[in-house]
C-alpha cells in the first residue's frame, strides 16, 4: 500500500505544468518594455500559475469561475521586498484587443498583451 501510494505521490509530484488562461507577458503602460518583467517601466508576466508583478511574485491558486463572467477569481499567495500576504484577485479577458484585466480588493489594472511575447519561444522550447 505504500508503495502504491508513494508511487501515485511521485507521479503526481512529476507531472508537467499547464499554461493557464491567462499566461502571457502585458504591457503595464502603453510604451512599457516587455522585456523587463517586474520593474517599473516594464511588464508583468503569467506563467504556469505564477503572476510576476512589479517587485512580488503571487502563485494563483484555487481558481472559482465568476458566476455570469468570464473570469476567475484566484486566491494569490504572494511574496516580494520581504513581504508575504495572501489576497484574492480576479482576472479576465478584455472585451476589446489582446489583453486581462485584473482587479484586486478597491484596484482595476487593464494589461494589453506585449505582441510579439518576448517570453513565448522560450516556453515553447521546454
Amino acid at each position: 500500500m505504500r508503495v502504491i501510494i508513494r508511487t501515485i505521490s511521485l507521479s503526481l509530484m512529476a507531472s508537467p505544468v499547464f499554461a493557464g488562461p491567462y499566461d502571457g507577458t502585458y504591457k503595464q503602460t502603453a510604451n512599457s518594455e516587455c522585456a523587463l518583467v517586474g520593474v517599473d517601466g516594464g511588464a508583468v508576466r503569467i506563467a504556469e500559475g505564477i503572476f510576476y508583478g512589479v517587485e512580488a511574485e503571487c502563485r494563483m491558486s484555487d481558481p472559482v469561475n465568476v458566476l455570469d463572467m468570464d473570469a476567475l477569481l484566484y486566491t494569490m499567495q504572494c511574496s516580494g521586498e520581504d513581504q508575504q500576504f495572501t489576497e484574492r484577485a480576479m482576472v479576465m479577458d478584455k472585451a476589446e484587443d489582446d489583453g486581462i484585466i485584473m482587479v484586486w480588493n478597491g484596484y482595476a489594472f487593464v494589461y494589453d498583451r506585449c505582441n510579439p511575447d518576448p517570453f513565448a519561444a522560450a516556453t515553447q522550447d521546454e
